[in-house]
């Protein structure tokens, strides 16, 4: 009888496709080695809230055994869409039909914690080199300069991927969109103006190369999403970036720069940004309690390279794309299909041509994605802001 090697194998990351591959891997009975630079799982706030699609996420979660948990903690009425013109005018009003489950939302939170589960995660080992292939196999360095050897190294690390220098020379490029976060909480007690105004779910208001979108998140917490076009240094000059009105109030010295550390600087910029759109809608920003700028980057479609031994990406490391609800959904699946590849490798040598092939299918299902979601952001960030209700009544169901 012969009996499989067993292999050394690594994660970096411990996001949604990071877990997901290490969670699927634990069912099938093999052990991998999670590495994530973050010193505890509450080390920084874990994120807004996802909707998982029943043709990707949901499957993740399926073949990781987990669906009807995700089920328990999910939020199925998050699926609603509302869409406002500038002036409060309800242009679109869609909600989920009972038992609906296309792509019920979940907070990034709870279902960090539902994958984590029995997984052994490394906190705080931060990744800062990978190399490819040496005598004892590849080569991990550490920021606090120790290193390791494994046999595979899945890159789960982000848009900033410490390991994608091992397959690809490729950095992420910016999209000419940026966005400022902020968040309100305790919506339905503390605004419950806002809270009716955003409805169960999602709220979205689109304006010339401008928009904003309110999320529920559970326990009454709402991100809040400020999107435009502007160049990434936008906030060094912005009469000459943005043009902004000064009827808003803004004080002349803001020429000379704005500080994002700054948030009632922030907030006056963004109110000024979006001036004579209807106070309600505005209040999104009176009310937030910090501002995030967040640019918003990609990677280049499609992001291919040629294949590394015992190296692999997945995810926003792979195939960082515009975030239009696709991307977590597409790691995750990915996680979870080449967590089966592995576990179905009989020995090293088949490993290899396993992971090479599942590149293969990774580069083209997500270069087709990459290419949709790259369209939609141009028209959800628009000079003409019909674009984006005209691909609201494409996509939502009827």
């Amino acid at each position: 009888m012969i009996h499989r090697m067993i292999q050394r194998i690594a994660v970096i990351g411990g996001g949604p496709a990071g877990l997901t591959f290490a969670r699927v891997l634990h069912r099938h009975g093999h052990s991998v080695t999670i590495l994530e630079r973050d010193s505890a799982p509450d080390a920084r706030p874990p994120g807004g809230t996802l909707d998982l699609h029943e043709g990707m996420g949901q499957i993740a979660l399926e073949k990781a055994g987990l669906l009807a948990e995700f089920q328990a903690l999910s939020r199925p009425e998050g699926q609603a869409m509302r869409i406002l013109d500038a002036d409060g005018t309800v242009l679109r009003d869609w909600k989920p039909r009972p038992g609906e489950q296309a792509n019920p939302e979940i907070d990034r939170g709870q279902l960090r914690d539902l994958l984590l589960g029995p997984l052994d995660v490394q906190w705080g080992r931060g990744v800062t080199e990978v190399v490819p292939r040496t005598r004892d196999g590849v080569l991990v360095h550490f920021a606090d300069g120790r290193q390791e050897t494994f046999d595979l190294v899945v890159g789960a690390d982000g848009a900033w991927s410490r390991v994608r220098p091992a397959v690809s020379s490729v950095t992420p490029h910016y999209t000419g969109i940026t966005m400022v976060e902020t968040s309100l909480d305790d919506v339905d007690t503390r605004h419950p103006d806002i809270a009716r105004l955003i409805g169960d779910g999602s709220m979205a208001v689109y304006g010339v190369n401008r928009n904003l979108v309110a999320q529920r998140n559970s326990g009454g917490h709402v991100k809040v999403h400020a999107r435009f076009r502007a160049p990434l240094d936008w906030h060094t000059n912005l009469d000459r970036h943005l043009g902004l009105n000064r009827r808003a109030g803004m004080d002349a010295g803001l020429d000379a720069g704005l500080d994002l550390a700054d948030v009632e600087a922030v907030r006056s910029s963004l109110l000024a940004l979006f001036d004579g759109w209807a106070a309600p809608v505005l209040d999104l920003l009176r009310h937030g309690t910090a501002f995030v700028h967040r640019p918003l980057y990609v990677l280049p479609v499609p992001h291919t390279w040629a294949h590394v031994p015992g190296v692999t990406l997945l995810g926003d490391a792979a195939h960082l794309m515009s975030p239009l609800g696709v991307g977590a959904n597409l790691a995750m699946l990915e996680g979870a299909e080449l967590a089966e590849t592995v576990a179905a490798a009989p020995d090293p040598g088949d490993l290899d041509k396993a992971v090479r092939a599942f590149e293969e299918q990774m580069w083209a299902r997500a270069g087709r994605w990459a290419k949709i979601t790259m369209a939609g952001l141009e028209r959800l960030v628009s000079s003409d802001p019909t674009q984006a209700i005209a691909l609201f009544d494409e996509v939502q169901p009827s």
